[in-house]
């Protein structure tokens, strides 16, 4: 996985937007804020970040990122890293971040993975069910009886008066409602049902975390085929800002290439 967005949820509306995007080529992370972030009251820049125009480069992680990887020396981390399905000898942080979404109690963002091709051109994404907390208790009893592998089925809870868009998640018979997909794919799934059809978008269940708490407990897969001309995350607000040819780097050393960052560039990132 190269490349996250940064999601920010406005406090009054609840409704969430894109308002950066994170990436990783050749050894170096790059961050961006997007227009998205325009769609957000009193948007204000994050800690170290504070150029809305500029893109900042670093060798290691931004901190902001770094701080919502849990340390390997937790105890609890072999187990945490069989939740989210990832290898634990060779973790990327991308990868967990994109699993997990980063969520801290501290703030109100979460990091997006933005789907791409698979090799034989598909759609297939992997997420923990939303929602389980607000289901019946009958629900929730019966996502411990899943099995992986198990078809699941999504209705769009077009009365939902938060987000019309919202897809919930159910079982077959005997129908139970088991989650939602996350709010940030919503778009995109629904845009696949359109163009391919209900029958080839599938989801099926991944995994059932029993000993995980509720946020991990529901892990599912979507898969469904990519259709032509069909471009993940391509809403104008994924797009970033209007770029002024500055490059912030985040640590000595570091020389974007083709761009001549100068004294001005570092002390942007070090204010």
């Amino acid at each position: 996985m190269n490349t996250l967005f940064v999601a920010m949820q406005d406090q009054g509306s609840r409704r969430w937007a894109p308002v950066g995007r994170l990436t990783r080529n050749n050894g170096l992370y790059r961050f961006v804020y997007t227009r998205g972030c325009r769609q957000v009251p009193d948007f204000e820049a994050f800690s170290r970040l504070t150029d809305l125009d500029a893109e900042y480069v670093s060798a290691d992680l931004f901190p902001l990122f770094a701080n919502r990887i849990l340390p390997k020396v937790r105890p609890e981390y072999r187990r945490y890293m069989q939740w989210l399905g990832l290898n634990q000898d060779d973790n990327d942080a991308l990868d967990e971040l994109g699993r997990t979404g980063g969520v801290r109690a501290t703030d109100a963002l979460e990091l997006i993975p933005c789907p791409e091709p698979t090799e034989d051109q598909r759609y297939e994404i992997l997420f923990f069910a939303r929602g389980l907390r607000h289901l019946p208790p009958e629900c929730q009893a019966s996502i411990e009886q899943l099995q992986v592998g198990q078809p699941l089925f999504l209705v769009q809870d077009v009365q939902n008066d938060r987000d019309t868009m919202a897809l919930m998640m159910r079982t077959g018979e005997p129908v139970q409602l088991v989650g939602y997909v996350p709010r940030y794919y919503a778009s995109d799934v629904l845009r696949l049902l359109d163009s391919t059809g209900a029958q080839p978008v599938r989801v099926y269940v991944d995994a059932v975390n029993r000993d995980a708490p509720m946020q991990y407990r529901l892990r599912c897969r979507l898969t469904a085929p990519w259709p032509v001309g069909f471009v993940a995350c391509g809403a104008p607000e994924f797009q970033p800002l209007s770029v002024k040819g500055s490059v912030a780097p985040l640590r000595m050393g570091i020389e974007p290439s083709g761009r001549n960052t100068g004294a001005t560039a570092k002390s942007k990132a070090e204010r």
